[in-house]
Protein backbone atom coordinates (compact mmCIF):
# COMPACT_ATOMS: atom_id res chain seq x y z
CA UNK A 1 0.00 0.00 0.00
CA UNK A 2 1.32 3.26 -0.88
CA UNK A 3 0.34 6.51 0.77
CA UNK A 4 0.60 9.32 -1.50
CA UNK A 5 0.76 9.32 -5.79
CA UNK A 6 5.04 10.09 -5.58
CA UNK A 7 5.36 6.76 -3.66
CA UNK A 8 3.51 4.87 -6.21
CA UNK A 9 5.02 2.40 -8.61
CA UNK A 10 2.27 3.30 -11.09
CA UNK A 11 1.69 7.16 -10.30
CA UNK A 12 4.86 8.21 -9.03
CA UNK A 13 6.90 8.67 -12.45
CA UNK A 14 4.09 10.33 -13.59
CA UNK A 15 3.96 13.12 -10.86
CA UNK A 16 7.95 13.39 -10.22
CA UNK A 17 11.26 12.56 -11.34
CA UNK A 18 13.20 9.60 -10.66
CA UNK A 19 15.91 11.74 -9.36
CA UNK A 20 13.54 13.52 -7.27
CA UNK A 21 12.07 10.40 -5.69
CA UNK A 22 15.60 9.01 -5.39
CA UNK A 23 16.22 12.58 -3.07
CA UNK A 24 13.62 11.86 -0.70
CA UNK A 25 13.99 8.16 -0.63
CA UNK A 26 14.47 6.14 2.81
CA UNK A 27 18.07 5.35 1.91
CA UNK A 28 18.70 9.06 1.76
CA UNK A 29 17.12 10.08 4.84
CA UNK A 30 19.37 6.98 6.22
CA UNK A 31 22.27 8.64 4.49
CA UNK A 32 22.17 11.88 5.81
CA UNK A 33 21.00 10.39 9.49
CA UNK A 34 24.34 9.00 9.11
CA UNK A 35 26.40 12.13 7.69
CA UNK A 36 24.49 14.39 10.60
CA UNK A 37 25.87 11.73 13.10
CA UNK A 38 29.05 11.79 11.72
CA UNK A 39 29.76 15.29 11.60
CA UNK A 40 28.68 15.48 15.31
CA UNK A 41 31.16 12.85 15.86
CA UNK A 42 33.77 15.53 14.26
CA UNK A 43 33.17 18.08 15.79
CA UNK A 44 32.52 17.23 19.09
CA UNK A 45 35.63 15.63 19.16
CA UNK A 46 37.38 18.72 18.00
CA UNK A 47 37.01 19.94 21.56
CA UNK A 48 38.00 16.73 23.24
CA UNK A 49 34.32 16.02 24.01
CA UNK A 50 34.13 13.02 21.58
CA UNK A 51 36.65 10.09 21.04
CA UNK A 52 38.38 10.82 17.64
CA UNK A 53 37.78 7.14 16.51
CA UNK A 54 34.01 7.36 16.81
CA UNK A 55 33.47 9.51 13.41
CA UNK A 56 35.36 6.81 11.36
CA UNK A 57 33.61 4.01 12.76
CA UNK A 58 30.29 5.58 11.83
CA UNK A 59 31.66 6.66 7.87
CA UNK A 60 32.50 2.85 8.05
CA UNK A 61 28.65 2.46 7.92
CA UNK A 62 26.05 2.64 5.00
CA UNK A 63 22.62 3.10 5.05
CA UNK A 64 21.90 -0.68 3.09
CA UNK A 65 23.63 -2.27 6.61
CA UNK A 66 20.31 -0.92 8.58
CA UNK A 67 17.15 -3.32 8.17
CA UNK A 68 14.91 -0.79 6.59
CA UNK A 69 11.97 -2.70 7.14
CA UNK A 70 12.65 -3.29 11.28
CA UNK A 71 12.98 0.84 11.66
CA UNK A 72 9.62 1.03 10.28
CA UNK A 73 8.49 -1.32 12.38
CA UNK A 74 10.53 -0.09 15.65
CA UNK A 75 8.59 3.62 14.20
CA UNK A 76 5.95 2.92 14.82
CA UNK A 77 6.35 1.99 18.58
CA UNK A 78 8.68 4.85 19.00
CA UNK A 79 7.03 7.53 17.20
CA UNK A 80 9.95 8.94 15.56
CA UNK A 81 12.45 6.90 13.19
CA UNK A 82 15.44 8.78 14.65
CA UNK A 83 15.12 6.42 17.95
CA UNK A 84 15.41 3.28 16.67
CA UNK A 85 17.70 4.46 14.13
CA UNK A 86 20.30 5.47 16.99
CA UNK A 87 19.90 2.08 18.53
CA UNK A 88 20.89 -0.14 15.47
CA UNK A 89 23.25 2.02 14.91
CA UNK A 90 25.00 1.49 18.24
CA UNK A 91 24.48 -1.86 17.26
CA UNK A 92 27.19 -1.58 14.55
CA UNK A 93 29.75 0.12 16.37
CA UNK A 94 32.50 -1.34 18.50
CA UNK A 95 31.12 -1.40 22.23
CA UNK A 96 33.72 1.34 23.66
CA UNK A 97 31.66 3.60 20.84
CA UNK A 98 28.73 3.06 21.88
CA UNK A 99 28.00 5.30 24.94
CA UNK A 100 29.36 8.54 22.67
CA UNK A 101 27.31 8.45 19.86
CA UNK A 102 24.66 10.95 19.51
CA UNK A 103 26.02 12.72 22.79
CA UNK A 104 24.26 15.92 22.95
CA UNK A 105 21.74 15.91 20.45
CA UNK A 106 18.32 15.04 20.26
CA UNK A 107 15.75 13.26 18.04
CA UNK A 108 14.91 16.71 15.82
CA UNK A 109 18.69 17.45 14.94
CA UNK A 110 18.91 14.20 13.46
CA UNK A 111 15.71 14.44 11.37
CA UNK A 112 15.73 18.12 10.51
CA UNK A 113 19.43 18.29 9.34
CA UNK A 114 19.36 15.26 7.50
CA UNK A 115 16.14 16.86 5.79
CA UNK A 116 18.43 19.88 5.16
CA UNK A 117 21.05 17.71 3.22
CA UNK A 118 18.12 16.18 1.02
CA UNK A 119 16.90 19.47 0.17
CA UNK A 120 20.07 20.92 -0.87
CA UNK A 121 20.39 18.57 -2.97
CA UNK A 122 16.58 18.98 -4.08
CA UNK A 123 17.38 22.46 -5.07
CA UNK A 124 20.84 21.50 -6.74
CA UNK A 125 17.97 19.15 -9.16
CA UNK A 126 15.79 22.63 -9.47
CA UNK A 127 18.52 25.25 -10.33
CA UNK A 128 19.06 23.03 -13.15
CA UNK A 129 16.29 22.17 -14.54
CA UNK A 130 15.12 25.89 -13.67
CA UNK A 131 18.37 27.03 -15.88
CA UNK A 132 17.29 24.56 -18.67
CA UNK A 133 13.33 25.99 -19.00
CA UNK A 134 14.27 29.92 -18.97
CA UNK A 135 16.92 28.97 -21.68
CA UNK A 136 14.22 27.30 -23.86
CA UNK A 137 12.01 29.69 -22.66
CA UNK A 138 14.28 32.87 -23.63
CA UNK A 139 14.99 30.91 -27.12
CA UNK A 140 11.20 30.38 -28.09
CA UNK A 141 10.47 34.20 -27.17
CA UNK A 142 13.22 35.70 -29.44
CA UNK A 143 12.05 33.05 -32.37
CA UNK A 144 8.62 34.26 -31.98
CA UNK A 145 9.67 38.05 -31.24
CA UNK A 146 7.80 38.80 -34.10
CA UNK A 147 5.07 36.44 -34.69
CA UNK A 148 1.47 38.51 -34.16
CA UNK A 149 -1.07 36.67 -32.27
CA UNK A 150 -4.50 37.48 -30.64
CA UNK A 151 -4.18 38.72 -26.98
CA UNK A 152 -7.06 38.02 -24.81
CA UNK A 153 -8.89 39.24 -22.45
CA UNK A 154 -11.66 37.55 -20.28
CA UNK A 155 -11.38 34.88 -22.37
CA UNK A 156 -11.95 36.86 -25.60
CA UNK A 157 -9.93 38.48 -28.30
CA UNK A 158 -8.59 41.59 -26.87
CA UNK A 159 -5.84 43.58 -29.18
CA UNK A 160 -2.67 42.20 -30.92
CA UNK A 161 0.39 40.99 -29.18
CA UNK A 162 3.22 38.45 -30.77
CA UNK A 163 4.00 35.66 -29.52
CA UNK A 164 6.86 35.95 -28.30
CA UNK A 165 5.22 38.47 -25.06
CA UNK A 166 3.27 35.48 -24.38
CA UNK A 167 6.43 33.84 -23.76
CA UNK A 168 8.17 36.68 -21.98
CA UNK A 169 5.52 36.97 -19.84
CA UNK A 170 5.84 33.08 -19.00
CA UNK A 171 9.54 33.48 -18.88
CA UNK A 172 9.12 36.48 -16.47
CA UNK A 173 7.16 34.59 -14.03
CA UNK A 174 10.11 31.56 -13.64
CA UNK A 175 12.62 34.57 -13.83
CA UNK A 176 10.72 36.45 -10.85
CA UNK A 177 10.93 33.29 -8.45
CA UNK A 178 14.65 31.82 -9.82
CA UNK A 179 16.16 34.96 -8.83
CA UNK A 180 14.85 34.33 -4.66
CA UNK A 181 16.92 31.03 -4.91
CA UNK A 182 20.25 32.00 -3.99
CA UNK A 183 18.79 33.75 -0.85
CA UNK A 184 16.38 30.91 -0.28
CA UNK A 185 19.20 28.50 -0.29
CA UNK A 186 21.13 31.00 2.48
CA UNK A 187 18.22 30.69 4.39
CA UNK A 188 16.97 27.44 4.68
CA UNK A 189 20.13 25.06 3.98
CA UNK A 190 20.93 25.71 8.02
CA UNK A 191 21.99 23.06 10.49
CA UNK A 192 20.09 22.09 13.32
CA UNK A 193 21.71 21.30 16.55
CA UNK A 194 20.25 22.01 19.83
CA UNK A 195 19.99 19.11 21.91
CA UNK A 196 16.76 18.24 23.82
CA UNK A 197 15.50 21.64 24.63
CA UNK A 198 17.53 23.93 22.03
CA UNK A 199 20.44 24.62 24.38
CA UNK A 200 23.04 22.25 24.07
CA UNK A 201 23.55 21.61 27.38
CA UNK A 202 25.43 18.67 27.47
CA UNK A 203 28.06 20.92 25.78
CA UNK A 204 27.73 23.82 28.26
CA UNK A 205 29.81 26.83 27.17
CA UNK A 206 31.37 25.37 23.97
CA UNK A 207 27.45 24.45 22.65
CA UNK A 208 27.74 27.52 20.10
CA UNK A 209 31.72 26.54 19.08
CA UNK A 210 30.55 22.64 18.28
CA UNK A 211 27.53 23.92 16.17
CA UNK A 212 29.94 25.68 14.26
CA UNK A 213 32.10 23.01 13.91
CA UNK A 214 29.22 20.23 13.09
CA UNK A 215 27.68 22.87 10.36
CA UNK A 216 31.17 23.38 9.01
CA UNK A 217 31.69 19.33 8.58
CA UNK A 218 28.66 19.51 6.35
CA UNK A 219 29.02 22.66 4.37
CA UNK A 220 25.99 23.94 5.94
CA UNK A 221 24.62 27.49 7.42
CA UNK A 222 24.40 27.96 11.44
CA UNK A 223 21.45 29.61 13.09
CA UNK A 224 21.83 31.96 15.84
CA UNK A 225 19.37 30.19 18.08
CA UNK A 226 17.79 26.38 17.77
CA UNK A 227 15.44 26.16 14.93
CA UNK A 228 13.55 23.15 16.29
CA UNK A 229 10.27 25.36 16.85
CA UNK A 230 11.30 28.29 14.29
CA UNK A 231 9.44 26.51 11.50
CA UNK A 232 9.57 29.77 9.10
CA UNK A 233 12.52 28.44 7.42
CA UNK A 234 10.82 25.96 5.80
CA UNK A 235 7.35 27.35 5.76
CA UNK A 236 8.99 29.79 3.29
CA UNK A 237 11.08 26.99 1.19
CA UNK A 238 6.88 25.61 1.03
CA UNK A 239 5.98 28.89 -0.38
CA UNK A 240 8.94 28.87 -2.42
CA UNK A 241 8.19 25.89 -3.99
CA UNK A 242 4.31 26.47 -3.87
CA UNK A 243 4.91 29.70 -5.54
CA UNK A 244 7.13 28.30 -8.74
CA UNK A 245 4.86 25.64 -9.67
CA UNK A 246 2.12 28.66 -9.78
CA UNK A 247 4.44 30.19 -12.40
CA UNK A 248 4.95 26.79 -14.12
CA UNK A 249 1.12 26.98 -13.99
CA UNK A 250 0.44 29.83 -16.07
CA UNK A 251 2.27 28.34 -18.72
CA UNK A 252 0.46 25.45 -18.64
CA UNK A 253 -3.00 27.01 -18.72
CA UNK A 254 -2.08 29.06 -21.37
CA UNK A 255 -1.15 26.00 -23.36
CA UNK A 256 -3.88 23.82 -22.52
CA UNK A 257 -6.17 26.82 -23.72
CA UNK A 258 -3.94 27.48 -27.18
CA UNK A 259 -3.90 23.60 -28.04
CA UNK A 260 -8.07 23.39 -28.12
CA UNK A 261 -9.68 22.94 -30.95
CA UNK A 262 -11.31 26.04 -31.20
CA UNK A 263 -7.89 28.22 -30.88
CA UNK A 264 -5.42 25.78 -32.22
CA UNK A 265 -2.27 28.19 -32.14
CA UNK A 266 0.07 25.80 -30.13
CA UNK A 267 0.30 22.04 -29.43
CA UNK A 268 2.70 20.33 -27.06
CA UNK A 269 5.17 17.96 -28.63
CA UNK A 270 4.17 14.67 -30.43
CA UNK A 271 5.28 11.72 -28.51
CA UNK A 272 4.29 8.31 -30.05
CA UNK A 273 1.30 7.02 -27.47
CA UNK A 274 1.53 9.87 -25.00
CA UNK A 275 -1.90 12.01 -24.89
CA UNK A 276 -4.40 9.71 -26.38
CA UNK A 277 -7.68 8.42 -25.04
CA UNK A 278 -9.05 4.96 -24.36
CA UNK A 279 -12.29 5.54 -25.82
CA UNK A 280 -11.53 8.65 -28.58
CA UNK A 281 -8.25 7.69 -31.30
CA UNK A 282 -8.37 10.96 -32.96
CA UNK A 283 -7.42 12.81 -29.38
CA UNK A 284 -4.13 14.21 -28.57
CA UNK A 285 -4.87 15.41 -25.00
CA UNK A 286 -2.01 18.18 -23.40
CA UNK A 287 -0.36 15.68 -20.99
CA UNK A 288 2.32 17.69 -20.19
CA UNK A 289 0.12 21.04 -18.87
CA UNK A 290 -2.08 18.54 -17.18
CA UNK A 291 1.06 16.92 -14.98
CA UNK A 292 1.65 21.12 -14.02
CA UNK A 293 -1.94 21.71 -13.01
CA UNK A 294 -2.48 18.77 -11.06
CA UNK A 295 0.55 19.49 -9.13
CA UNK A 296 -0.63 23.37 -8.68
CA UNK A 297 -3.56 22.03 -7.56
CA UNK A 298 -2.50 19.46 -4.71
CA UNK A 299 0.42 22.15 -3.80
CA UNK A 300 -1.74 24.33 -1.84
CA UNK A 301 -2.76 21.65 0.72
CA UNK A 302 1.08 20.71 1.43
CA UNK A 303 1.72 24.50 2.20
CA UNK A 304 -0.92 25.08 4.38
CA UNK A 305 0.94 22.49 6.49
CA UNK A 306 3.85 23.85 6.69
CA UNK A 307 2.51 26.83 7.41
CA UNK A 308 0.25 25.45 10.37
CA UNK A 309 3.53 24.15 11.66
CA UNK A 310 4.52 27.73 12.77
CA UNK A 311 2.55 27.17 15.47
CA UNK A 312 5.00 25.58 17.85
CA UNK A 313 4.64 24.55 21.20
CA UNK A 314 6.73 25.65 23.98
CA UNK A 315 10.24 23.91 22.73
CA UNK A 316 8.64 20.66 21.12
CA UNK A 317 5.07 20.40 19.72
CA UNK A 318 3.21 17.13 19.06
CA UNK A 319 2.12 16.75 15.56
CA UNK A 320 2.81 19.80 13.55
CA UNK A 321 6.68 18.99 12.68
CA UNK A 322 5.73 15.45 12.12
CA UNK A 323 3.33 16.24 9.55
CA UNK A 324 5.79 18.36 7.90
CA UNK A 325 7.06 14.85 7.14
CA UNK A 326 4.36 14.86 4.96
CA UNK A 327 4.32 17.94 3.18
CA UNK A 328 7.75 18.61 1.97
CA UNK A 329 8.99 16.13 0.56
CA UNK A 330 5.41 15.90 -1.48
CA UNK A 331 5.97 19.53 -3.02
CA UNK A 332 9.63 18.62 -4.03
CA UNK A 333 8.65 16.15 -5.87
CA UNK A 334 5.27 17.55 -7.52
CA UNK A 335 7.91 21.12 -8.86
CA UNK A 336 10.28 17.85 -10.46
CA UNK A 337 7.28 16.59 -12.06
CA UNK A 338 6.20 20.03 -13.41
CA UNK A 339 9.61 21.46 -14.26
CA UNK A 340 9.97 18.56 -16.38
CA UNK A 341 6.70 18.58 -18.25
CA UNK A 342 7.88 22.80 -18.49
CA UNK A 343 11.13 21.73 -19.79
CA UNK A 344 9.47 19.69 -22.86
CA UNK A 345 6.70 22.47 -23.40
CA UNK A 346 9.59 25.42 -23.86
CA UNK A 347 11.79 23.41 -25.45
CA UNK A 348 9.32 21.50 -27.98
CA UNK A 349 6.22 23.57 -28.28
CA UNK A 350 4.69 23.17 -31.25
CA UNK A 351 3.94 26.89 -33.14
CA UNK A 352 1.37 27.62 -35.77
CA UNK A 353 2.00 30.89 -36.92
CA UNK A 354 -1.06 30.80 -39.86
CA UNK A 355 -3.46 29.74 -37.17
CA UNK A 356 -2.31 32.73 -35.10
CA UNK A 357 -2.89 34.74 -38.56
CA UNK A 358 -6.31 33.25 -39.13
CA UNK A 359 -7.19 33.43 -35.47
CA UNK A 360 -6.43 37.81 -35.92
CA UNK A 361 -8.46 38.05 -39.02
CA UNK A 362 -11.77 36.08 -37.09
CA UNK A 363 -13.01 39.02 -35.23
CA UNK A 364 -13.13 41.28 -38.87
CA UNK A 365 -10.79 44.00 -37.34
CA UNK A 366 -12.69 44.29 -34.29
CA UNK A 367 -8.64 44.02 -32.31
CA UNK A 368 -7.89 46.99 -34.02
CA UNK A 369 -11.14 48.93 -32.04
CA UNK A 370 -8.58 50.30 -28.88
CA UNK A 371 -5.65 51.06 -31.54
CA UNK A 372 -8.30 52.94 -33.42
CA UNK A 373 -9.65 54.64 -30.64
CA UNK A 374 -6.66 56.07 -29.77
CA UNK A 375 -5.63 57.42 -32.96
CA UNK A 376 -9.59 58.79 -32.79
CA UNK A 377 -9.00 60.61 -29.32
CA UNK A 378 -6.82 63.99 -30.43
CA UNK A 379 -9.50 64.37 -33.51
CA UNK A 380 -12.65 63.70 -31.71
CA UNK A 381 -12.16 63.94 -27.98
CA UNK A 382 -11.42 60.67 -26.21
CA UNK A 383 -14.88 59.97 -24.82
CA UNK A 384 -16.26 60.52 -28.19
CA UNK A 385 -13.72 58.57 -30.04
CA UNK A 386 -14.74 55.90 -27.89
CA UNK A 387 -18.73 55.86 -28.86
CA UNK A 388 -17.68 55.97 -32.39
CA UNK A 389 -15.91 53.03 -32.11
CA UNK A 390 -18.01 50.92 -30.10
CA UNK A 391 -20.95 51.92 -32.25
CA UNK A 392 -18.98 50.45 -34.91
CA UNK A 393 -17.76 47.18 -33.09
CA UNK A 394 -21.42 46.78 -32.84
CA UNK A 395 -22.49 47.01 -36.41
CA UNK A 396 -19.42 44.09 -37.02
CA UNK A 397 -21.15 41.92 -34.45
CA UNK A 398 -24.65 42.36 -35.77
CA UNK A 399 -23.82 42.74 -39.38
CA UNK A 400 -21.48 40.55 -42.22
CA UNK A 401 -18.94 44.03 -42.20
CA UNK A 402 -15.37 44.36 -40.95
CA UNK A 403 -14.73 47.17 -38.15
CA UNK A 404 -12.96 49.19 -41.37
CA UNK A 405 -15.68 49.36 -43.00
CA UNK A 406 -17.91 50.28 -40.55
CA UNK A 407 -16.22 52.85 -39.29
CA UNK A 408 -15.77 54.00 -43.48
CA UNK A 409 -19.58 54.50 -43.29
CA UNK A 410 -19.73 56.25 -40.18
CA UNK A 411 -21.15 59.64 -40.60
CA UNK A 412 -19.07 61.65 -37.26
CA UNK A 413 -16.27 60.06 -38.62
CA UNK A 414 -16.91 61.54 -42.02
CA UNK A 415 -17.67 65.04 -41.09
CA UNK A 416 -15.18 65.35 -38.31
CA UNK A 417 -12.00 63.17 -39.06
CA UNK A 418 -12.23 62.89 -42.71
CA UNK A 419 -8.82 63.06 -43.07
CA UNK A 420 -7.97 60.32 -40.76
CA UNK A 421 -5.85 57.16 -41.85
CA UNK A 422 -8.25 55.07 -40.86
CA UNK A 423 -6.07 52.04 -42.61
CA UNK A 424 -3.48 52.77 -40.73
CA UNK A 425 -4.74 52.33 -37.56
CA UNK A 426 -5.67 48.73 -38.97
CA UNK A 427 -1.41 48.05 -39.27
CA UNK A 428 -0.29 45.42 -37.22
CA UNK A 429 3.35 46.50 -36.76
CA UNK A 430 2.77 49.05 -33.81
CA UNK A 431 1.67 46.25 -31.89
CA UNK A 432 4.87 43.90 -33.16
CA UNK A 433 7.29 46.85 -31.87
CA UNK A 434 5.57 47.39 -28.60
CA UNK A 435 5.69 43.82 -27.69
CA UNK A 436 9.16 43.32 -28.87
CA UNK A 437 10.52 45.94 -26.18
CA UNK A 438 8.73 43.81 -23.72
CA UNK A 439 10.72 40.98 -25.34
CA UNK A 440 13.73 42.14 -24.79
CA UNK A 441 13.20 43.23 -21.62
CA UNK A 442 12.62 39.71 -20.25
CA UNK A 443 15.17 37.97 -22.48
CA UNK A 444 17.43 40.47 -20.58
CA UNK A 445 16.34 39.83 -16.93
CA UNK A 446 16.12 36.14 -17.36
CA UNK A 447 20.01 35.78 -18.53
CA UNK A 448 20.70 37.85 -15.19
CA UNK A 449 18.48 35.55 -13.63
CA UNK A 450 20.13 32.53 -14.84
CA UNK A 451 23.94 33.74 -13.98
CA UNK A 452 22.78 33.90 -10.54
CA UNK A 453 21.95 30.34 -10.42
CA UNK A 454 24.11 27.72 -9.06
CA UNK A 455 25.76 25.39 -11.45
CA UNK A 456 23.87 23.33 -14.09
CA UNK A 457 22.62 19.53 -12.28
CA UNK A 458 19.78 19.07 -14.92
CA UNK A 459 17.62 15.59 -13.40
CA UNK A 460 18.22 14.07 -17.16
CA UNK A 461 14.40 13.08 -15.95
Amino acid sequence: MTFSALDSELLGPLFATDAMRDVFSDRARLAGMLRMECALAKAAARFDLAPPELAPAIEAIGPDQLDLQQLGRDTAVSGVPVIPFVKAVQKLLPKDLESAFHKGATTQDVADTALVLQVRAALDLIAGDLDAVMRDLASLAQRHRGTPCVGRTYGQHAAPITFGFKVAVWLSGVAETAEKLPDLRRRVLVASLGGPVGTLTTFRKKGPAVAEAFAGELGLGTATLSWHTGRGRIAGLGAWLAELIGALAKIATDVASLASTEVGEASEPHIPGRGGSSAMPHKRNPVSATIILAAHAAARGHLTTLFDAMAAAHERPPGLWHAEWHALPQLFGLLSGALREARSLAGGLVVDADRMQRNLEATKGLLFADAVAGRLAPKLGRGKAHEVVEEAATRVRDGDVTLQQALERNETLRSEAADFDLAGAFDLQPAIDAASVWVDRALAEADRVRALLPPNQSTGN
